[in-house]
């Protein structure tokens, strides 16, 4: 049974007030609370387990190093991988998605190769793109959402043409909550040769993923959305890509023999792990993942569509309030503006007086903004922890803003 007030006990931040009001976390599409079992592991970690991984041979170094590698069996786990060779450790998903750019796209695209993107992206599976554009002269292709928010996933397959060389697609857009068929893309892009990256930044934390079952070629996913340490994260690569890939930065692990004329690499996948890496953070990953799938995946995302379908309610029913999107396979996200309110920080500050966690701009997503006519919006978060009467406040705070700015 999914006992919410049970789990919330698991996150002691949730304890707290803010500006005399119990905090109502709501900003969870940015970055998510820790549990204690998170905090634990770092401080046990860092306190009695530290050392640098891989080249010692003393006990903490093997120690670190058992933990430190056992986490790509986690994720290989949880994303439901073949192989565990097939996980590359990051700091997050902008780095993983930079990583497929210089890695693998760079080496491999030349003037006028064209790049599929959808209009919901965020900046970080755009501007690594942008990068080719400007410096080798590829062309990105735009798909645009309906009226409600979705992607069809036909107008990204009907997109694709000779000159595509790749497919970079949201799994769950950061804004609009809306869900995108990526196996239906990745069917038809495989069968034209054409890989596919799919960002799960939201989607991981939000329901199961099964990357086999998907049928992309990479996977991007960023540990602290999933309850973990920032500076962690992982990108799930088929075996046959890796082996196109070329290495992305130079230096320690990911090397096999260096002399002043030649060098040999490591294999996969710390051909692609340079340096010392965030030993501590990929640590808090691991059990956070392990938390995660303890609750179970399918659990969360019920618990959720219950959160989302009471939360669509109760807005939809503020008739001054717009909500951005309203895809019936969303996730609980909502982004929305007031009528008049000068702007989605105004709707922001006055929540927070009463202890409501929300984020106000453009989050990272300008295409997405322009796309939709507005150059911000509020948008409400919500995660694992949250329940349906922290909904009722954010909707007793909003009825708050309408007065102040009616």
């Amino acid at each position: 049974m999914y006992d919410v007030t049970e789990i919330r006990k698991d996150f002691p931040i949730l304890s707290r007030e803010v500006n005399g009001k119990p905090l109502v976390y709501l900003d969870n599409g940015a970055s998510a609370q820790k549990p204690q079992v998170v905090i634990d592991a770092i401080t046990q970690a860092y306190s009695f387990e530290y050392a640098n991984v891989h080249r010692g041979l003393h006990y903490l170094s093997n120690l670190a190093t058992d933990k430190y590698e056992a986490v790509r069996g986690t994720v290989q786990k949880f994303l439901n991988a073949a192989h565990e060779d097939e996980i590359l450790f990051t700091s997050g998903t902008t780095e993983a998605l930079n990583m497929i750019s210089y890695a693998w796209a760079a080496p491999k695209l030349q003037a006028g190769d064209e790049i599929i993107l959808s209009v919901m992206e965020h900046h970080a599976n755009i501007v690594p793109w942008h990068f080719l554009r400007e410096r080798q002269g590829v062309v990105l292709k735009w798909v645009d959402t309906d009226v409600n928010g979705d992607l069809d996933p036909q107008a990204v397959i009907d997109a694709i043409g000779p000159k595509t060389k790749i497919i970079a697609i949201t799994h769950m857009s950061n804004v609009l909550g809306t869900v995108v068929d990526v196996k239906s893309i990745c069917t038809a892009a495989r069968a034209r040769g054409v890989p596919v990256v799919v960002d799960g930044s939201q989607s991981s934390v939000h329901m199961p993923v099964d990357v086999q079952d998907i049928g992309c070629d990479f996977f991007a996913i960023t540990g602290h959305k999933l309850y973990g340490p920032t500076a962690s994260g992982a990108l799930y690569v088929r075996r046959d890509r890796m082996a196109e890939m070329r290495p992305f930065m130079g230096g320690g692990d990911m090397i096999r023999e260096v002399s002043r004329d030649v060098i040999t690499y490591n294999d996969p996948p710390h051909k692609f792990e340079s340096g010392t890496p965030g030993i501590v953070q990929m640590i808090g990953m691991g059990v956070a993942l392990n938390y995660m799938m303890g609750l179970g995946m399918g659990n969360i995302a019920t618990h959720e569509h219950i959160l989302r379908d009471y939360a669509q309610t109760k807005l939809s029913g503020l008739n001054w309030l717009n909500i951005q999107g309203n895809s019936e396979t969303k996730g609980a996200i909502f982004s929305f503006t007031l009528d008049g309110a000068g702007h989605p920080h105004d709707i922001s500050t006055v929540v927070d007086q009463r202890g409501i966690a929300v984020r106000a701009g453009h989050h990272c997503a300008q295409p997405l903004m322009q796309h939709l006519g507005v150059t911000a919006t509020c948008r409400a978060s919500f995660g694992l922890y949250n329940t349906t009467e922290e909904v009722d406040k954010l909707v007793d705070a909003l009825e708050l803003c309408h007065d102040l700015f009616a």
